[in-house]
């Protein structure tokens, strides 16, 4: 049986900052302890339908769920996907912003957000750049993926894309803090593992690690 008391709320928009940093902090904390299917399920406690408490148990695939013994409904805890958007300008300079919120908060991360259920992954990195930097874009290429860690929702599988400029004008917004063009000889240290990974692919050029990775 799962029962771990109050879970953590762990929504990234977060009002209160230092809330944010013990969020992201708990689940770095968390994350280390992570070695089997079990461990990603140890923050799962009731069923969203019912409210009881949810159990682990073998599904009939003999896979481990968190399912609840009331309802029947299976919980999956699944990697959850985002978009990051690679754009130069006519220069040449690379579209970075400076992360307002945790994780990485005062951090350069390519242009990026979770996906949306009611958007496609194409749909999504437009609507990001736009949010994030003010610029309009379209999607040229899918860039490929990259599975990793989330310090919120501890698996994440990043889609790249890399997008032209179509209008628009440059200004940092949503929980981007600034948004800038950067030389690609240039780049300050970026923030995530997943945005390193799609960097060299379209440049041949490795982006210097922010810190500790994630």
């Amino acid at each position: 049986m799962i029962d771990m008391g109050k879970d953590i709320n762990t929504d990234q928009h977060c009002i209160n900052p230092e809330l944010d940093k013990a969020r992201t902090s708990f689940n770095h904390a968390l994350m280390k302890e992570m070695h089997t299917v079990q461990d990603l399920y140890q923050n799962a406690s009731y069923c969203q339908v019912c409210g009881h408490v949810l159990e682990l148990k073998e599904d009939r695939e003999g896979k481990l769920r968190a399912i609840c013994p009331s309802c029947g409904f299976i919980l999956y805890k699944n990697p959850i996907p985002a978009a990051a958007i690679f754009c130069l300008n006519e220069a040449g300079e690379l579209l970075l912003v400076k992360r307002l919120f945790e994780p990485r908060a005062g951090l350069w991360a390519l242009p990026s957000g979770y996906i949306e259920i009611d958007k496609s992954p194409e749909e999504n990195a437009i609507a990001e750049m736009k949010e994030e930097t003010g610029l309009d874009g379209e999607v040229e290429h899918c860039i490929g993926w990259y599975y990793g860690y989330s310090p919120i929702y501890l698996r994440v599988l990043s889609l790249g894309f890399r997008m032209k400029i179509t209008g628009g004008i440059l200004q940092a917004g949503d929980d981007a803090k600034e948004a800038k063009f950067f030389p690609l000889d240039s780049l300050p240290p970026i923030a995530f593992d997943a945005h390193r990974h799609f960097i060299p692919l379209e440049t041949g050029i490795e982006a210097e690690i922010a810190g500790r990775p994630l």
